[in-house]
């Protein structure tokens, strides 16, 4: 009778050990599990930050009046963006108005925002833009969105290893007349710096202060060594510029990879600076991802 009793006592002790084992296991799993789906899913605002969209639209008609538009907002609305300023971006009656700031050239006076889109071989793009009635032409810089290719040549780099290049807007006063032209690096590019082809809005006249001009700009990749790419500007229904273009050479950089903002004076000179603040605006932004 004592070894029977001792083996039952035995027994009840591992079945009573072995049943805590396994509450215990659950309690963990139970815990453990919203960490994993979290790790995986991410937070909302990691969801948003780090999006790379094909399509995006934004008319800032949403947001307060006077109120600044924040890095957080505009990688909500675009996608992952880099360069942002939210110092010198403002909502002001549902534009987007971007600060320039004076005596002050590229990045350190402006924004040089770029924004990680799909890649792609065709995208278009469209936004209206205003010049402050105040506005001091000084003697030009970049403005609004465009298209970067591949490694998105800019600044001084020219495209000639047919790695990349970039499809934006300049706006130049040459003394006589202030106008839009295109400003381009590709692999044929004929200068360090971006080729305008000699086009210019308006063909005669100049810009105006406080009007808003509708933009439209649509890229294609080429193919190989091929000049069957595409690069089209067109302002108010006028076409600056409409030509088939060889962007790179290299198929692996070949594809359109970012949306630019660039908003600044220069030029790296200081003729083109200027003493005063200066406000561009920007209202209607659309972009698409064709193929």
């Amino acid at each position: 009778m004592q070894i029977k009793s001792s083996k039952q006592f035995f027994t009840a002790a591992c079945l009573f050990v072995l049943s805590l084992s396994i509450v215990s296991c659950q309690k963990q799993s139970a815990v453990e599990e919203p960490a994993d789906v979290s790790a995986v899913r991410g937070t909302p605002e990691d969801v948003e930050i780090n999006a790379v969209n094909s399509s995006f639209s934004e008319n800032w008609n949403s947001y307060a009046n006077g109120s600044t538009y924040t890095t957080a907002q505009a990688s909500a609305d675009f996608g992952n963006i880099s360069g942002w300023n939210e110092s010198r971006s403002m909502i002001s009656n549902g534009n987007l108005r971007v600060t320039l700031e004076p005596n002050a050239l590229s990045s350190a006076g402006g924004i040089i925002g770029n924004i990680d889109v799909s890649d792609g071989s065709a995208y278009e793009l469209d936004f209206d833009i205003r010049f402050h009635s105040a506005f001091d032409w000084s003697r030009g810089g970049k403005l609004g969105f465009g298209f970067s290719v591949g490694e998105g040549n800019t600044g001084g780099d020219p495209g000639w290893d047919g790695n990349g290049g970039s499809l934006r807007l300049m706006w130049y006063n040459n003394g006589s007349r202030v106008y839009f032209h295109p400003y381009l690096y590709y692999k044929d590019q004929p200068d360090d710096f971006g080729d305008n082809f000699g086009k210019s809005y308006p063909s005669t006249g100049s810009l105006n202060k406080g009007q808003t001009y509708h933009v439209h700009m649509y890229i294609k990749s080429n193919t190989g060594t091929s000049t069957n790419g595409r690069a089209q500007i067109i302002i108010d229904g006028t076409t600056l510029l409409d030509i088939p273009i060889r962007w790179t050479t290299n198929d692996a950089q070949r594809l359109i990879k970012k949306v630019t903002f660039h908003t600044f004076r220069g030029g790296s000179e200081a003729h083109w600076m200027s003493s005063t603040t200066g406000y561009i605006y920007y209202d209607n932004l659309v972009v698409n991802k064709i193929s």
